[in-house]
C-alpha cells in the first residue's frame, strides 16, 4: 500500500489555524484534559484506583456512552457475563422487568405499548441478530429505500496521526505510540535499567530534546525537524499545536485524545507531577514531547484538515432487529409509511445494546441488594453487647469478614472493623532502612514518620548482616547488566540457581520455608522499639508524635472503632498483608488503606500509643476510660494462609493473658475453617483430596502459582454499622465492614470521615475490579504469564505496550471464559436514622454527586430495622 491519508475533502471541514494560546490558557487546557485519565502509581505500592475519578461530575451512563464513542470501550458487563450470572441465579428477572417498565414510562414513543414491550423482551435476551439476516439481499433493498435517521455529531477528536498510514499500511499513531513508550520508559525508569537517561535531572522534555536528534529510529529528515525546538516545554507544545493546525476551540479535546492514546504512561506522568514541585509540569512536558514527535512524523502530509465527518447511524441492524425481535416481516416493513418507519427506527436505536446491558446490570445489583437486606433483616439479634474476653480490630478489607466470622464462633471474642491504617497517617521506616513508605490511603499525605529503633550495638551488627545481603543482591544485578561480567555470571551462579529452581519447582512449600528461615537465621532481626516521641524533623515530616498528636490519634481510632466503653482485657489491633512468590502484583494483595503495604506497622503504632500511661490519663479526662488491666497488642492477618502473626505483645495482665491463650488455642480451628472456605473458591483446588492448611502454604510459596489468592474479588458492599447488624450473617467475603455507632456521633463527623476516607478507598477498589473485569483489554493488565515488568514501575504486555494500570486477568477471571468477580457498583449501607443520611448528603456534595450519578449505590437501615434505598 502506498502512502495514504484517510482524510478526504468530501467528509471534512477545514479548521482555522490562527491561534495564539498563552501559557496560562495552555495550563488550563491541560488540567481540564487530564480529567480523562487517572493518576497511576508504581506497582510496588499498588493501591486500587478509580479509573474514572475525574469524570464523576457526569453520570455513569454518560461516561459509558462517551467511552464507547471515543475509545470503543464498553464498561457495562458483556452479554456472556450477564448470561452466566443469570444461570447461576444471581439475577432476579423481576428486577429486569421493573427496570424496563420504568424506562418505557420515562420515554415517549409513538408506537403501541404492547409492540414496544414485545420488542424489548426479545432484545433483552441479548441474542445477536442472525448474520444471514444482516447480510441478506432483501434487507439491503429495504435499507436503500429508507431515508434513515439524522446523523449524530462526532464529538471526539482523534490525533491527526491516526488518520494517516505509511507505505507499509501502519498508522502513524502506532509509530508515535512506540516512540513515546520508549522515551517514557527511559525517563521514568526506577533503577531497573543499566544505563540511566542522560540529563534526566533537567526534566523529561529537556532530556528528550537533547537526545532526540541522535535517535537512529527516526529518519534523518525527522531528526532535522526536531533540532530547533524551543527550550521550554510549554512553548514547544504551543508550536506543535499551531503547526498541526489545531484551533483553540479544539485544543482540550485534542490533548484528551493524546492522553487517552496511552492512558497508563500518561497516568504515571500525572501521578509524578503531583508528587513533587520539581516535576509539577511533567504532564505538560509529556504532551510537548508527544505532539512535537507527531508533528515530525506527519509534516510531509501537512497541511491536513481535521476530520469532522458526521457519524451516520447504520439502520440495517435496526430494521433487522424489528424483523427478528419485533415479529415484523419484510413486506410489513416496506408497506409502513416513512414517518412510522422513523418512529420504529428511533425506538430501536434508543433501545440499543448498551441500554439492554444497563438494565441487566441494574437488575443484578438490585438482586444483590435485595438478598443482602433479607439476610440482614431476617436475622434475630439480641440487643446490647455481651462482655468480650478479647476485642480484635481488623481492617475493613473483605477478606477479614470470613476470618472474623469464624473467630467469633470459637469464643467470647468481639471483632471490629476499621480502615487498616487505623487512623495514624504515618510514613514507616523499618530498622536499617534509609527509605520510608507512606502507610496510609493514597489519597492522603503522611503527617509523621515512625522508625524502628534498636540498641546501637545490636543494630550495628544487624545492619552489617543486612548490608551483606543487599551487597550480594546489588553485585548480582550489576554483573547481570554489565556486558563483560554477564558472560561470566552463568558459570558462577548456575549451580546455585539451578538448585533453587528445582527446589522451588518440585517442593515449593519446603523450599520457600527453607529460604525464608535461612534468611531470618542470618539476619537475626533484634527486638525493636518505635520512635513514638517527637525528636526530629526529616524532609518536612516530623519523626514521632507530639504529646497532643498521641492523644488525638488514639482518641480518633477508639471513637472510629466504637471502643469508648466496655473495653475488654485484651484489645488486638490486627493489620493485614499477603504472602506470595514471583508476583509483580503482590502489593495488590496487601492493605489498600496502607498504600499497598502490609498494615502490621500501623497496628503496632496504635497499640503502643494506647498503652502509654500519659495517653490513657488524657483520654480519661475526656471521659474515655481504659481499664488498668486492659492491654493493647498488635498482630497481622496473613490473608493468603489465614494465619494471625503476633507483632507486639507487651507484658499482659492476668485477664489479658487468659484472653491471649484462648485466642492461640482456637487459631488452628479458625485457620482450618477459613482456609477450607476460601480455597474452595479457587478453580484448581480439590478440597476432598487436599489439606487446606498445606495447600494454602503451597499457594503462598509456589513461584509458578498465578493466583495465590482471590484478593478482593467479588467485593460488592460497604457496610457501616455495629457488628451486631451482620454478626450472624455469612457475607461470603464480599463486604467491607466498618464499625459505626450513630448514638456516639451526634454531629455526624464520624460518619462523614468514614465516607470521605475508607468509603472512598472502598469505592476505588470496587471500580478497579469492575473496570478490570468489564474492559480487561483497556483497564486490566492482561495475562500474568505474558507480562513484562518494566522500568521498575509497572507491567507491559511485550516490550512496547502501554503501561498497564489495572488488575491481571487471573485476579478477576475464573477461566478464559468465566468471570469470578461480579462487576457490581459498590453498595454503601449505613446503619443510622434517616436524618443522619440526609445530613451526610447535604453536607458532602461530592458524595451526593457519586450517588446521584450512579458511581456508588446507597441504602440505609434505621434503628427499627427499616431498609431504605436512596
Amino acid at each position: 500500500m502506498g502512502i495514504t491519508s484517510v482524510l478526504t475533502k468530501e467528509n471534512v471541514k477545514k479548521i482555522d489555524t490562527d491561534i495564539d494560546v498563552q501559557e496560562r490558557d495552555l495550563n488550563v487546557f491541560i488540567t481540564s484534559a487530564s480529567r480523562v485519565i487517572a493518576p497511576l502509581w508504581p506497582i510496588s505500592t499498588f493501591a486500587a484506583r478509580n479509573p474514572w475519578m475525574g469524570l464523576e461530575n457526569q453520570t455513569f451512563d454518560q461516561v459509558a456512552s462517551w467511552l464507547k464513542n471515543t475509545c470503543d470501550v464498553d464498561i457495562y458487563p458483556s452479554a456472556s457475563m450477564i448470561r452466566s450470572a443469570k444461570n447461576k441465579g444471581e439475577i432476579d428477572e423481576v428486577f429486569v422487568e421493573m427496570g424496563l417498565q420504568r424506562w418505557l414510562d420515562s420515554h415517549s414513543f409513538h408506537i403501541p405499548r404492547d409492540v414496544a414491550e414485545r420488542f424489548c423482551h426479545a432484545g433483552l435476551q441479548l441474542d445477536p441478530l442472525p448474520s444471514d439476516l444482516l447480510s441478506s439481499h432483501e434487507l439491503e433493498k429495504l435499507v436503500s429505500g429508507c431515508r434513515g435517521l439524522d446523523p449524530i455529531d462526532n464529538v471526539f477528536m482523534e490525533p491527526l496521526s491516526s488518520y494517516i498510514e505509511n507505505q507499509d499500511g501502519e498508522r502513524l499513531v502506532t509509530i508515535l505510540d512506540h516512540h513515546v513508550i520508549k522515551w517514557s520508559k527511559l525517563y521514568l525508569d526506577d533503577s531497573q535499567a543499566g544505563w540511566t537517561m542522560p540529563n534526566r535531572e533537567e526534566g523529561f522534555y529537556r532530556a528528550w530534546r537533547q537526545l532526540i536528534q541522535y535517535d537512529p529510529a527516526l529518519s534523518k529528515k525527522q531528526r532535522e525537524r526536531l533540532k530547533g525546538l524551543p527550550q521550554e516545554a510549554h512553548l514547544a507544545l504551543q508550536e506543535a499545536l499551531f503547526a498541526l493546525g489545531i484551533p483553540e476551540s479544539e485544543i482540550q479535546a485534542y490533548l484528551e485524545a493524546h492522553l487517552l492514546s496511552l492512558p497508563g504512561w500518561s497516568g504515571m506522568m500525572l501521578w509524578r507531577s503531583q508528587q513533587s514541585s520539581h516535576e509539577h509540569a511533567l504532564l505538560t512536558e509529556y504532551l510537548a514531547v508527544r505532539l512535537s514527535m507527531e508533528w515530525a512524523l506527519i509534516k510531509p502530509y501537512l497541511p491536513l484538515t481535521n476530520e469532522r465527518a458526521e457519524k451516520k447511524i447504520s439502520i440495517a441492524p435496526l430494521i433487522a432487529a424489528w424483523i427478528h425481535w419485533g415479529g415484523l416481516t419484510l413486506e410489513e416493513w416496506s408497506q409502513m409509511p416513512v414517518s412510522e418507519q422513523n418512529e420504529y427506527l428511533s425506538f430501536a436505536y434508543s433501545f440499543d445494546e448498551k441500554l439492554r446491558r444497563k438494565l441487566w446490570l441494574e437488575a443484578w445489583e438490585q438482586t444483590y441488594t435485595d438478598r443482602l437486606s433479607q439476610k440482614i433483616i431476617s436475622k434475630q439479634r439480641e440487643t446490647g453487647k455481651k462482655s468480650a474476653l478479647a476485642q480484635l480490630a481488623f481492617c475493613i478489607d473483605v477478606r477479614s469478614e470470613p476470618f472474623r466470622r469464624h473467630l467469633e464462633k470459637q469464643g467470647p471474642f468481639e471483632t471490629i472493623g476499621i480502615a487498616g491504617f487505623f487512623g495514624v497517617p504515618i510514613a514507616t521506616c523499618e530498622l536499617g532502612s534509609k527509605h520510608s513508605h507512606a502507610s496510609l490511603p493514597i489519597i492522603q499525605k503522611p503527617q509523621n514518620k515512625i522508625k524502628e529503633l534498636a540498641d546501637e550495638d545490636v543494630f550495628n551488627k544487624y545492619n552489617q548482616r543486612k548490608q551483606a545481603v543487599q551487597s550480594l543482591s546489588y553485585t548480582f544485578k550489576t554483573m547481570k547488566q554489565n556486558v563483560l561480567s554477564s558472560l561470566l555470571l552463568p558459570e558462577l551462579s548456575g549451580p546455585w540457581l539451578t538448585l533453587q529452581m528445582a527446589a522451588r519447582s518440585f517442593v515449593p512449600r519446603k523450599a520457600g520455608r527453607f529460604i525464608r528461615n535461612l534468611r531470618e537465621a542470618w539476619l537475626r532481626k533484634p527486638d525493636t522499639k518505635l520512635s513514638l516521641h517527637h525528636d526530629a524533623t526529616e524532609a518536612e515530616i516530623p519523626v514521632g508524635f507530639t504529646d497532643e498528636e498521641k492523644v488525638n490519634y488514639a482518641r480518633q481510632a477508639l471513637k472510629m472503632m466504637g471502643l469508648t466503653e466496655n473495653i475488654a482485657p485484651l484489645v488486638v489491633i490486627c493489620g493485614h498483608g499477603s504472602q506470595s512468590t514471583n508476583n509483580p502484583y503482590s502489593a495488590a494483595l496487601d492493605c489498600g488503606a496502607c498504600g499497598g503495604a502490609a498494615g502490621g506497622f500501623n497496628a503496632r503504632v496504635l497499640a503502643a500509643l494506647c498503652n502509654l500511661s500519659e495517653v490513657r490519663e488524657a483520654l480519661l479526662d475526656e471521659g474515655i476510660k481504659i481499664p488498668e488491666d486492659t492491654v493493647f497488642a498488635a498482630a497481622e492477618h496473613n490473608t493468603t494462609v489465614d494465619e494471625l502473626h503476633w507483632l507486639y505483645v507487651p507484658e499482659l495482665s492476668e485477664a489479658a493473658q487468659e484472653a491471649f491463650e484462648q485466642i492461640e488455642a482456637v487459631m488452628p480451628k479458625v485457620r482450618h475453617h477459613v482456609n477450607a472456605e476460601r480455597l474452595a473458591q479457587l478453580p484448581n483446588f480439590q478440597s476432598e483430596f487436599k489439606n487446606p492448611k498445606t495447600e494454602a502454604h503451597r499457594f503462598a510459596e509456589d513461584w509458578s502459582e498465578i493466583r495465590p489468592e482471590w484478593g478482593l474479588a467479588r467485593n460488592a458492599a460497604f457496610i457501616i454499622g455495629q457488628r451486631e447488624l451482620t454478626q450472624d450473617c455469612d457475607l461470603e467475603g464480599r463486604a467491607f465492614l466498618h464499625n459505626y455507632d450513630w448514638k456516639q456521633d451526634e454531629s455526624g463527623e464520624i460518619l462523614a470521615n468514614i465516607i470521605a476516607g475508607p468509603g472512598t478507598v472502598a469505592q476505588w477498589i470496587n471500580l478497579q475490579y469492575y473496570a478490570s473485569t468489564v474492559a480487561p483489554h483497556y483497564y486490566g493488565s492482561g495475562n500474568k504469564a505474558t507480562q513484562t515488568v518494566t522500568a521498575g514501575l509497572g507491567v507491559m504486555q511485550g516490550n512496547a505496550s502501554d503501561l498497564l494500570a489495572g488488575l491481571p486477568w487471573q485476579s478477576v477471571m475464573k477461566s478464559d471464559h468465566e468471570a469470578y468477580h461480579s462487576p457490581l457498583r459498590l453498595l454503601i449501607l449505613i446503619q443510622a436514622p434517616k436524618e443522619y443520611v440526609e445530613r451526610l448528603l447535604n453536607n458532602d456534595s461530592a458524595f451526593m454527586q457519586k450517588v446521584q450519578n450512579g458511581w456508588v449505590r446507597l441504602a440505609s437501615i434505621d434503628p427499627e430495622g427499616c431498609w431504605e434505598s436512596w
